[in-house]
């Protein structure tokens, strides 16, 4: 049985016929992530669009709707869930309460703070993107098995563990 070659395959071939004194096993590897990750990009961006989303939008409403209900955080919460700076948080803080997709409230358990509450409209939103994008990354996915799935994402996991730490 021939395995299948793909571009990347023909530029390991094409670099070991120059240098066969190195060792091309890391491109295999990290080539292929990186095109998957442009594919997956634009995966995600089509599905955003669709939900007239921008990405950093989606990084704020769906941190919201992934508390649970009554779907609100601080803006300290969604800092360390988007890893923005503060003032990059409340400018899109302002743009999205703007946009009606989320309101302030006062904090009732300390009056000189606020959160930051989920509108249906934001709901409604979030809750489309996140159903096109399960679906175009399946689709992404479509040729492996699911536990060819599960030891990729166990192999993945194990290989960022040492960076996110």
């Amino acid at each position: 049985m021939t395995q299948e070659s793909d571009e990347v395959d023909r530029i390991v071939r094409a670099w070991t016929g120059q240098r066969p004194d190195l060792d091309f096993s890391p491109l295999e590897v990290l080539s292929r992530v990186g095109r998957l990750a442009r594919h997956l990009d634009r995966a995600r961006r089509e599905a955003f669009r669709r939900s007239d989303l921008e990405p950093w939008e989606w990084d704020v409403l769906s941190a919201l709707r992934r508390a649970g209900e009554p779907y609100q955080l601080s803006p300290k919460q969604l800092l360390q869930q988007t890893l923005v700076s503060s003032g990059t948080m409340t400018n899109r803080i302002d743009r999205l309460v703007g946009r009606r997709l989320v309101r302030r409230e006062d904090d009732p358990a300390d009056r000189r703070s606020i959160l930051v509450t989920l509108t249906d409209d934001g709901r409604i939103r979030v809750d489309a993107a996140i159903t096109r994008l399960v679906d175009a990354e399946a689709h992404l996915l479509a040729r492996l098995s699911r536990s060819d799935r599960d030891r990729l994402a166990g192999l993945l996991r194990k290989l960022s563990m040492g960076f996110d730490a």
